[in-house]
């Protein structure tokens, strides 16, 4: 990243979060700027690297979407593992984090079978140790 983010940044963040297609308009009244303004700075957002990409958050009927914590080896290397299980199918996120686990992966199914073959290739994956499920019952977002 090429500098630090100020306020403005952040709330920009925070809106295109709530909205990812919120337009230039939108956000520049909001933020108290030009709409020239706005767009230069999610346009620099983009260009360093802190807004990666675009995407949507919806909610299927008939969807499933499971947590899966995984705990990895001792002297596995978590990036490794990591980066095998972004390229499972079905699997939307992989977040690695502090804690009792090693690797948080969020994943998308048309049913519970369906959640528990992605758990399934997840073990058998090089360097897991252990798996625990969540399956997500609803989903509030600000």
């Amino acid at each position: 990243m090429a500098r630090r983010l100020d306020d403005r940044d952040y709330r920009i963040l925070r809106i295109l979060r709530r909205d990812s297609r919120t337009p230039y308009t939108v956000i520049a009244r909001e933020l108290g700027i030009s709409e020239v303004a706005a767009r230069k700075r999610v346009l620099r957002l983009i260009r360093d690297g802190v807004i990666r990409r675009f995407t949507i958050d919806y909610s299927a009927p008939g969807e499933f979407k499971a947590i899966i914590l995984v705990k990895t080896l001792p002297q596995t290397r978590v990036p490794e593992v990591s980066k095998r299980l972004v390229m499972i199918d079905g699997v939307e996120a992989v977040y690695e984090v502090t804690g009792e686990y090693d690797i948080i992966v969020i994943a998308s199914a048309r049913s519970v079978d369906e959640i528990n073959d992605y758990v399934d290739k997840i073990r058998s994956t090089s360097g897991v140790a252990s798996t625990n499920t969540l399956i997500i019952l609803r989903t509030w977002t600000p």
